[in-house]
């Protein structure tokens, strides 16, 4: 048996017991998410396997996949077999590490200003994404943690935790929608003067896979609720400017909706005009724009665990301030 061991940055090894240590990193995770962790390489299925056999113990006894972690807890990790596809997938890739924009940093809490074509996250094609550079980046870190996601496409303010009570407090405020979170949108097509200069938009979003693996979203009658509200902020002939304010989280949820409103954002890959996205990004094109126009730019809440008052702003990007210059440089020469 291996000696008693920290889990901050403890892996199980293949082919032995392990005892670990439950630390203030891993207390309140549920103990199937905490295996996943630390088991790497070794499948899910055999994880919960293991969970239901019994052979997982915490203090000595028999503890179900829902079971949450506490500080100081001893967990006894059975021999696992890690396969040698899963191994070498566990190696690979190398993740550099990453620095981005910080906006905020406490002992609680990390806000970075994320840059358009980064993930937040690896899986689904990408090898790794902003948390595991992160990681990568800060190494002693015991607990580092996405406290919500951003689409690849989108730049702007993203939240990370660095500690566990911290990410139950600001997913508290998520899921009670306590948290404004507001959105800079250039989208191509005419605002109608009966909408005024505010639009609310309450539609459903179903979420579904193409034949080819790709996730998508449409407006669909059994979707789930979605509610968005749009503030007009400037016009120019064939686009618009908008603020996005949500009020739920869906999935690509800005994005549905202003295709839904046949305001498809400016550059949008998915759900935008696909031939005037090709235009926008040719060489020499006026105007130009080679990214999705769709940037987090203002965030308020309550601290997690002081519950001051706090707000971030992250300024627009460098592209897409050039693009709206180039939109008004045409307007005042027509």
């Amino acid at each position: 048996m291996n000696e008693l061991g920290k889990t901050s940055r403890k892996t199980v090894e293949s082919g032995q017991v392990s005892m670990l240590e439950i630390d203030e990193g891993a207390a309140g995770q549920r103990i199937d998410n905490f295996l996943l962790r630390v088991c790497k390489g070794v499948p899910k299925s055999h994880i919960y396997r293991i969970l239901r056999s019994g052979e997982v113990r915490v203090n000595k006894g028999r503890v179900d996949a829902q079971y949450r972690l506490v500080l100081g807890d001893i967990v006894r990790v059975p021999p696992v077999r890690v396969a040698a596809a899963d191994l070498a997938r566990a190696d690979t890739p190398i993740v550099p590490a990453a620095h981005f924009d910080v906006l905020f940093e406490d002992d609680a809490m990390l806000v970075i200003d994320k840059p358009a074509g980064v993930a937040v996250h690896g899986g689904s094609g990408v090898a790794f994404g902003v948390i595991e550079q992160m990681r990568q980046a800060r190494p002693r870190a015991k607990f580092l943690e996405l406290v919500h996601r951003l689409d690849r496409e989108t730049s702007g303010i993203l939240m990370l935790a660095k500690k566990r009570t911290a990410l139950v407090g600001l997913h508290e405020q998520i899921r009670e929608n306590r948290m404004d979170k507001r959105y800079f949108a250039c989208v191509h097509g005419d605002w109608l003067a009966d909408w005024g200069s505010r639009r609310v938009v309450k539609v459903p979003l179903f979420k579904y896979t193409t034949p080819e693996g790709e996730r998508r979203v449409r407006v669909q009658d059994d979707g789930l609720p979605s509610h968005t509200v749009f503030n007009l902020v400037e016009r120019w002939p064939e686009y618009t400017l908008v603020e996005a304010e949500l009020k739920t989280g869906r999935t690509h949820q800005i994005r549905v909706h202003l295709a839904h409103l046949g305001l498809p954002i400016a550059g949008d890959a998915k759900y935008g005009d696909f031939a005037l996205n090709k235009a926008l990004a040719r060489a020499n094109a006026q105007p130009s724009l080679k990214r999705m126009f769709l940037h987090a730019y203002r965030l308020r809440l309550a601290h997690p665990l002081t519950g001051e008052p706090l707000q971030f702003d992250a300024p627009l990007p460098d592209d897409c301030r050039r693009f709206l210059d180039q939109l008004s440089a045409l307007r005042d020469t027509a």
